[in-house]
């Protein structure tokens, strides 16, 4: 979590963030359903308006799968205001607007970054590309090709392979759920009525959000999000028209061994994490946990990577509202592969023991979570992706009140969330291997699967 730079200062890093801010993001929800979001900062005169949209893999079932993305590529074509691309392009020159895209598993973002007197007919260019494209046949070729460029340098990288496999195995037959990246022959056999289909039920006011971050003001920003996005037609909710089925959880351990031309080997464990939607207490304390073993200088990292088992050991939590993963990844040799693997089964079991995250070592981490929280955006733009992910993922409220709810966590809080969701629980265990080095160690399966007493 990360993303309040420019609205707070370092000195007010006490609870009670909530309030400011509240009071520093203005919000307005027009009529057709379409939420309005402004932060102003004029610290630079350059404003970046951003639509963010509940969409992305995990509305895909296999048949759409990777379409979000290839939809994204789309966004920024031929539309009714601007039927040829060159047109299109000549008018973000006028501009003077950056733009990209960017699609997750819970929010595809669009944005463009323009001075600031540029802010309505900035606000109309986006209008017209969010509720008029052509999706002409000659421009999806394009993006096609380009998709599959994407997917092909993915494909060509080493660890590409082992990633795929570790995910096909923790989120089993809802892997497509999860791969914003998708599937080769479905990018490659899809057609315009597929984009249609993905604008007449996602790309609609009631699951979209605007965010103008930058040398605005609200009241202005309203005026005009109201008169430009306002005769927008509200359709119905999409999840109530097609609710997203559950991810499968993981019932059992599984192992992943693969090899690739690389110089270490590479650990990697996976759970089912919580989720931001039916188990909120739990994400708070997934993050403080996380932050707590990566700490340099802790018991975790002492054990593991000072000790020299781990060359690198990481812990992460991905928040998500369908089920985020919980993520160990480390680099190890050859030689210490197994008894870094041993090691780690065996710190993981302590982790939970009273005494092994302490009042005083969890206070300094939340600390350096909030200054990291406050320094890590420099810019509106990044501030305005940060809110869109929030916005989409979590909602709003869940953003307001993250500092001061990870303010709160304990090491109890800690613990419950180890033993519910990491310790004994059903997981999936990688190792990549460069060449030859499974033959030579020996290594199977069941020794990834192997557990500490």
């Amino acid at each position: 979590m990360a993303a309040l730079l420019g609205l707070l200062t370092v000195p007010a890093l006490a609870p009670g963030q909530r309030a400011e801010l509240e009071k520093r993001i203005q919000r307005k929800v027009l009529p057709n359903g379409l939420e309005v979001i402004v932060v102003p900062n004029s610290g630079v005169p350059l404003v970046t308006i951003e639509a963010a949209a509940k969409n992305g893999s995990f509305t895909q079932d296999s048949s759409y799968s990777g379409l979000s993305h290839l939809y994204e590529h789309m966004f920024f074509k031929a539309n009714r205001e601007y039927p040829d691309r060159d047109q299109f392009v000549e008018r973000a020159s006028e501009l003077g607007a950056e733009f990209n895209g960017q699609t997750q598993e819970e929010v595809v973002e669009y944005y463009i970054t323009i001075p600031k007197d540029s802010v309505e007919p900035g606000l109309k260019f986006m209008d017209e590309a969010l509720e008029h494209p052509l999706f002409r046949q000659d421009e999806l070729e394009t993006e096609r090709q380009v998709v599959i460029g994407e997917y092909d340098r993915d494909e060509s990288e080493p660890g590409f392979a082992f990633d795929r496999a570790m995910s096909h195995a923790l989120w089993t037959t809802g892997w497509y759920r999860k791969d914003p990246l998708g599937d080769r022959a479905v990018i490659v056999s899809t057609t315009p009525d597929k984009m249609r289909f993905i604008e007449d039920r996602y790309y609609v006011p009631n699951n979209m959000a605007i965010i103008v971050a930058g040398d605005v003001t609200a009241p202005r920003a309203f005026v005009l999000a109201d008169s430009i996005f306002g005769s927008w037609k509200r359709a119905p909710d999409p999840f109530t028209v097609a609710p997203i089925p559950p991810i499968p959880p993981l019932t059992k351990d599984t192992a992943i061994i693969e090899e690739a031309p690389i110089g270490a080997v590479a650990v990697e464990m996976q759970w089912d994490g919580p989720s931001a939607r039916s188990d909120v207490a739990s994400t708070y304390a997934a993050d403080v946990f996380s932050d707590v073993l990566n700490r340099p200088g802790g018991k975790f990292q002492q054990h593991l990577v000072d000790s020299g088992l781990f060359e690198s050991l990481g812990v992460n939590y991905y928040t998500q509202d369908h089920i985020g993963p919980i993520t160990i990844e480390g680099q190890t040799s050859p030689e210490k592969l197994k008894a870094a693997l041993a090691a780690l089964d065996s710190e993981l079991i302590k982790v939970v023991k009273p005494g092994y995250i302490t009042a005083d070592e969890l206070n300094a981490t939340k600390q350096n979570r909030i200054v990291d929280a406050m320094f890590q955006l420099e810019r509106a733009s990044g501030f305005a992706h940060q809110l869109a992910f929030w916005w989409a993922v979590t909602g709003m409220d869940y953003f307001f009140g993250y500092v001061d709810t990870m303010a709160k966590q304990t090491p109890d809080d800690l613990r419950r969330y180890a033993n519910k969701y990491i310790v004994g629980k059903p997981r999936v265990v990688g190792v990549l291997l460069p060449p030859g080095v499974r033959q030579s160690l020996n290594l199977t399966r069941a020794d990834l699967l192997r557990r500490a007493k």
